[in-house]
């Protein structure tokens, strides 16, 4: 018999004051058993893509009666929509423009974690040979760049310190793949994208680095989130998750070889080239603090003020999860 998914109005009646103790005593029997966890990934959600492949969560959900459920996704707003429609209950790192633009379409999100700022791990590319010398040089060239992507604002603001504006460009949207392919055929002037696909294409044409998140003063954080009716009924659920995020990142960065031997092979990138890209991440996971929620709202201004985005939001309209002690 296929096992339930995680469905926010089904609820166990608790038939006595025993059975509410039990609930809180062992909230994932309780409200967990015999269910599946569904968790949405792309390419670039690195911890997620290690613990799915040494079983982490299988292992550790296995006595509690839970399963886990992978689902793939191409790029973060989609991922983000199959939070808002329920096809999934989790979302592994997005960057950090991706929830505005769920958010502005209506999505009900919670934040859940936040990979801390990698400035280096996004990059805006021009060929080696090209006359582009500084961000200024691109006005009125052809950039591509991947809608609602971190890089996306790494572009706007960079164009900001250098005194352009967005309408001053011809942006190209494009995922990775296609950025990529634009970029090496000379279909496009500029390319700005982010890790691993920076080190990828360094290591295998001839490009050279325009600028990073350091110039324009971009963190580039990188968030979890949860649909909001799923982080109000199983938040020790996230807590197992979060835990076993954390605990999988400081082990990329004290074990870095293996790390990069281990996910290469996932990713279809050699080693040296995923330890370069990991090298640029913090990987470092902790829950979503005050300051985070204060950049992402500098970040929603920016794109509302651009007309990037197609309505003010106020991001404190989202919920911030808090693991219950």
């Amino acid at each position: 018999m296929k096992k339930n998914t995680f469905n926010p109005r089904r609820r166990l009646l608790l038939s006595s004051a025993i059975g509410v103790a039990l609930a809180s005593v062992f909230p994932f029997k309780v409200f967990a058993a015999d269910q599946v966890l569904r968790i949405g990934f792309q390419k670039s959600s690195t911890l997620i893509i290690i613990i799915k492949a040494k079983g982490i969560l299988e292992k550790a959900f296995a006595p509690l009666g839970i399963t886990v459920q992978w689902n793939e996704f191409t790029s973060g707003l989609p991922l983000l929509e199959g939070l808002n429609v329920g096809s999934i209950d989790f979302s592994a790192d997005v960057a950090d423009p991706v929830p505005l633009f769920a958010q502005a379409a209506g999505a009900q999100l919670t934040y859940v974690a936040q990979e801390t700022p990698s400035p280096s791990a996004q990059a805006i590319l021009v060929p080696k040979d090209s006359p582009i010398r500084s961000v200024a040089d691109l006005k009125g060239k052809k950039v591509a760049v991947a809608k609602a992507s971190g890089s996306h604002y790494l572009l706007l603001e960079s164009l900001k310190k250098a005194g352009l504006e967005w309408k001053d460009i011809e942006p190209a949207y494009l995922q990775p793949a296609d950025g990529r392919a634009a970029f090496e055929r000379g279909a496009v002037d500029a390319w700005v994208v982010w890790e691993p696909f920076v080190a990828a294409i360094q290591n295998s044409s001839s490009v050279r680095v325009l600028t990073d998140g350091n110039f324009a003063k971009v963190g580039y954080r990188r968030y979890y989130l949860a649909a909001t009716s799923f982080a109000n009924q199983y938040p020790n659920v996230l807590k197992l998750v979060v835990d076993e995020l954390r605990k999988t990142g400081e082990w990329v960065k004290q074990n870095p070889k293996e790390a990069a031997e281990f996910l290469g092979p996932l990713v279809g990138i050699d080693a040296a080239t995923v330890a370069v890209a990991n090298s640029r991440r913090s990987l470092e996971v902790r829950l979503v603090d005050a300051q985070a929620v204060a950049e992402q709202q500098r970040i929603a201004d920016q794109f509302t003020a651009a007309g990037l985005l197609p309505k003010k939001i106020t991001i404190s309209d989202n919920p911030i999860w808090v693991p219950h002690h």
